[in-house]
């Protein structure tokens, strides 16, 4: 993939659910590359993350899901170009953030100073209460006891009260006892940083010492702190003020000046602690905190122009997110019905997005919505424009939704199994149509799917998910005829096209592990016919097969035993090339 252009690129990225007073991980550390005008299919079971991990980039999480780390950088060069106007309004803020920043700039100076205070400050804490090691293994082991109560509360819940009366009794008596283990675990922390802070206080050698160390300290930082700045500082931070008012002008005014006040504050600390703001990769961090980084370029008498790194990780405002869903990155979901307002016309719906994101008139948009409804192959367009969706059949409407993705032209096409809900006959057609379209429009799909036999026609490239890990990446052939991990093995080995007249099926062992518990080792070892013992104990690296492949198993460990894929799919091509009437190229 040297030779294209990555359009989003996806670093360690984390997503977690609050789910009933618990939290689930479902995505764990994914790290990936999306390219311009490839195919890439994500493929796995249900509940191995596949949905969840492309909506974190189309701005769809559900309300108690959340980005815990990672980034999401997409490259787009037209909604990185920023412009902002240079009025008296933005010279104001611009001269009140200059006037904040040479100040706090004062105490980059005694930057070493403060992180020697804070460390004594923190021995004395731990000292005065439960050590570092101590409040961790106090919280697991309260975690432990909180999570085995809240998953037999809600086991409770579902039991009959007529038929198991014995079980709510049982239940309730277990309950009674984790509450009253829970409240001495409690009891038993507070009495033992009690101890602690008894002890401290009686230790009066240590605490003249420690009273002397810090006075000197505070003295030295004090003075440290009261020169001036330098030139280089100066000239620093009137650029610094201009990418603060860049990345805050695009809000209404009160935003504005929440988001100032936020930056100002993040940048204080981070001249307090010695951050090196010189630094691109630092600064950024310091703003994403906040608000988008928009690295001022240039200016003129009207505008300030920049450009900024866009981390779809870090979107805040939801106006940030109708500049990028629908003009830059789009769905097709599975179910057409569930995308479409079954009381609204179906030309209706297509031209108020276009008309939302390309802002042309109503007569425009018209023309535009009849020359899409041609190209995804509505017969009769004009007479059927103003038809309802029962009118359609299932595979016209989601022709229609596929139209409606369309419209703004995006970058990014997610097509969420989108002929899971058709007839073989009409599923054929709707993946045909895509990449028909991709020629045409140029834009990426990602395909979310467990049928592999919708991957061997439409994809380049696949990732396969489990347990919310990308555990193969490769080029499709790669994957098909050349897996190297157990999971893609047994996947491949559970297609009943496959399979031989007489055989028994085969499917996979077991279930997929809980995600509200952490994972040691290697998340598919408990199902894994060969399994190693470090597979129990250590989680594997991403091991590299080719430039373009690679898969997360110990098996591929120079130590390890070599152990052959399974006779079923060790001589598949042809088997694959008949199956899914797949035309090589």
């Amino acid at each position: 993939m040297d030779d294209k252009k990555v359009l989003l690129s996806v670093r360690d990225l984390h997503v977690k659910f609050r789910v009933r007073g618990r939290i689930l991980t479902a995505i764990r550390g994914i790290d990936l590359d999306i390219y311009e005008n490839e195919s890439i299919a994500i493929v796995g079971e249900s509940g191995s993350g596949k949905s969840v991990f492309t909506k974190t980039f189309a701005g769809m999480l559900d309300s108690n899901g959340f980005i815990s780390e990672g980034q999401l950088i997409f490259y787009d060069e037209e909604l990185a170009d920023t412009h902002v106007g240079n009025g008296s309004v933005a010279q104001s803020f611009m001269k009140h953030a200059k006037a904040r920043l040479d100040e706090y700039s004062k105490l980059e100076a005694g930057a070493g100073t403060w992180q020697v205070m804070e460390k004594l400050k923190d021995e004395r804490s731990q000292r005065m209460g439960l050590s570092h090691e101590e409040e961790a293994a106090a919280e697991k082991a309260l975690k432990d006891l909180t999570d085995e109560r809240t998953n037999l509360f809600n086991q409770k819940q579902t039991l009959d009260p007529k038929s198991q009366k014995q079980e709510i009794h049982d239940a309730a008596a277990k309950l009674k006892e984790l509450d009253k283990q829970i409240k001495d675990l409690k009891a038993a922390n507070e009495a033992k940083a009690k101890a602690h802070k008894a002890a401290a206080k009686s230790d009066s050698a240590y605490q003249s010492a420690y009273n002397d160390k810090m006075a000197a300290l505070k003295a030295r930082y004090a003075k440290e702190i009261a020169g001036e700045i330098t030139d280089k500082q100066a000239k620093r931070n009137e650029i610094l003020a201009k990418e603060i008012y860049l990345s805050i002008g695009r809000y209404p005014i009160t935003k504005r000046i929440q988001l100032m006040n936020g930056l100002l504050k993040a940048l204080k600390k981070a001249m307090t602690i010695g951050v090196d703001l010189d630094d691109e990769n630092q600064r950024n961090k310091v703003f994403d905190a906040v608000a988008f980084r928009v690295r001022y370029l240039d200016e003129t008498p009207e505008k300030l122009h920049g450009t900024c790194i866009l981390n779809l990780a870090n979107v805040k405002y939801s106006k940030d997110w109708t500049q990028i869903r629908g003009r830059r990155i789009a769905t097709v979901f599975q179910d057409p019905m569930t995308s479409l307002n079954p009381i609204v016309t179906i030309g209706k719906q297509i031209t108020s997005v276009i008309m939302r994101h390309q802002g042309c008139s109503e007569a425009e948009a018209r023309r535009r919505a009849i020359e899409l409804m041609h190209k995804v192959g509505i017969p009769q367009a004009e007479q059927r424009f103003d038809d309802y969706p029962f009118q359609y059949s299932g595979g016209m409407r989601q022709r229609i939704v596929i139209a409606i993705a369309l419209s703004c032209q995006p970058k990014i096409l997610i097509c969420d199994e989108p002929t899971t809900a058709l007839d073989v006959t009409i599923q054929a057609q709707i993946l045909k149509l895509i990449k028909d379209l991709q020629r045409e429009f140029g834009y990426t799909i990602v395909f979310i799917t467990h049928d592999l036999g919708v991957v061997a026609n439409i994809a380049d490239r696949v990732a396969v998910l489990y347990a919310g890990q990308v555990i193969e990446l490769g080029n499709v052939d790669e994957v098909f005829y050349d897996p190297h991990h157990p999971y893609t093995w047994a996947l491949l080995s559970s297609l009943p096209q496959l399979a031989q007249s007489g055989e028994k099926l085969y499917s996979i062992t077991g279930t997929p592990p809980s995600l509200y518990n952490s994972i040691t080792g290697d998340a598919f070892a408990p199902r894994n016919p060969f399994c190693l013992k470090i597979d129990t104990l250590e989680e594997p690296p991403m091991f590299k097969i080719t430039e373009t492949h690679s898969a997360k198993t110990w098996l591929l460990d120079p130590r390890a035993p070599k152990i052959e894929k399974p006779e079923g799919i060790r001589d598949i091509h042809e088997k694959i090339l008949a199956a899914y009437n797949v035309e090589e190229i």
